[in-house]
C-alpha cells in the first residue's frame, strides 16, 4: 500500500511539471522506506521563506541545482521558480553566465555558488541578503544552496542522470552556461 501511494504522488509530481520521475519510482520499487524519506525530502529542499525574499530562494536553488546538473532537475527548478513569479529574465541571465546582472535572483544564485565552493565571496553576499531582507532570508538561501545539488547526484548515483539539454525559461530556449561558477 506505501508503495502504491508513493508512486501515485510521483506520477502526480511528474504531471504537473512534465518531468521524469522514474528515479524517483526505481527508489520505491528498491526500498519502499528509501521511498518515503525521499517523499520527505521536499520538506526541506522546498522551503522558500517569505513571499520577499523568493527571488533569493530561487537564484540559490538554480545556483546550487546547476552546479550539480544542467538538464532536467534545472528545468524544474526553471518551472517552480515561474510559478512563483520570479522573474524569467533574471533566470534566464543567471543561465546565461551573468548572474551580477539578474537582481535578486542574481544575488541568491552567487550566494549558493559562493557558499558551495566556500569562496572569500560568501561573506559579503550573506550579510547583503541580511541586511535587504533579514535572517530568514540566509537561512532561506543556505537551504537552497544546501539543497539544490542533492537530486541530481541522487540520479546520476543511481543511474539516470542525463546529458546537459536546453532549458526553457518562458518562450526563451537557452544552453545552460556552466563555465561562469562566479558569475
Amino acid at each position: 500500500m506505501i508503495r502504491y501511494l508513493l508512486n501515485m504522488g510521483i506520477r502526480k509530481f511528474a504531471k504537473r511539471y512534465g518531468y521524469d520521475a522514474s528515479y524517483m519510482s526505481h527508489v520505491v520499487q528498491t526500498s519502499s522506506a528509501a521511498g518515503v524519506r525521499l517523499s520527505l525530502l521536499p520538506l526541506y529542499s522546498q522551503f522558500r521563506g517569505p513571499k520577499e525574499v523568493r527571488d533569493v530562494w530561487a537564484g540559490a536553488m538554480l545556483g546550487s541545482t546547476l552546479d550539480g546538473d544542467c538538464g532536467p532537475c534545472v528545468q524544474l527548478v526553471i518551472d517552480m521558480a515561474l510559478e512563483v513569479q520570479v522573474s524569467p529574465d533574471q533566470l534566464a541571465l543567471c543561465l546565461q553566465g551573468d548572474a551580477a546582472a539578474a537582481g535578486d535572483v542574481g544575488l541568491g544564485f552567487r550566494f549558493a555558488q559562493a557558499a558551495i565552493d566556500d569562496s572569500p565571496d560568501l561573506e559579503n553576499l550573506r550579510a547583503e541578503i541580511e541586511t535587504r531582507f533579514g535572517p530568514v532570508a540566509v537561512t532561506t538561501a543556505s537551504i537552497a544552496a544546501s539543497s539544490g545539488r542533492i537530486y541530481p547526484v541522487l540520479k546520476r548515483g543511481l543511474g539516470f542522470g542525463q546529458a546537459c539539454s536546453i532549458v526553457q525559461v518562458g518562450h526563451e530556449k537557452i544552453q545552460a552556461d556552466r563555465t561562469h561558477k562566479d558569475a
